[in-house]
């Protein structure tokens, strides 16, 4: 592990790139799902 001494000192780099991908993955499902229940809707299944 790394010594951080100093507040805010730590290379956040890829705990953002991490968020980014999972709010990416999510707001893309959510819209997948949304989509397909549209489909089912508009087809009486």
């Amino acid at each position: 592990m790394a010594d951080h001494h100093t507040h805010g000192e730590m290379d956040t780099t890829e705990q953002e790139k991490t968020y980014d991908s999972f709010i990416w993955f999510v707001s893309r499902g959510t819209i997948a799902i949304i989509v397909f229940l549209i489909f089912l809707a508009l087809v009486g299944a």
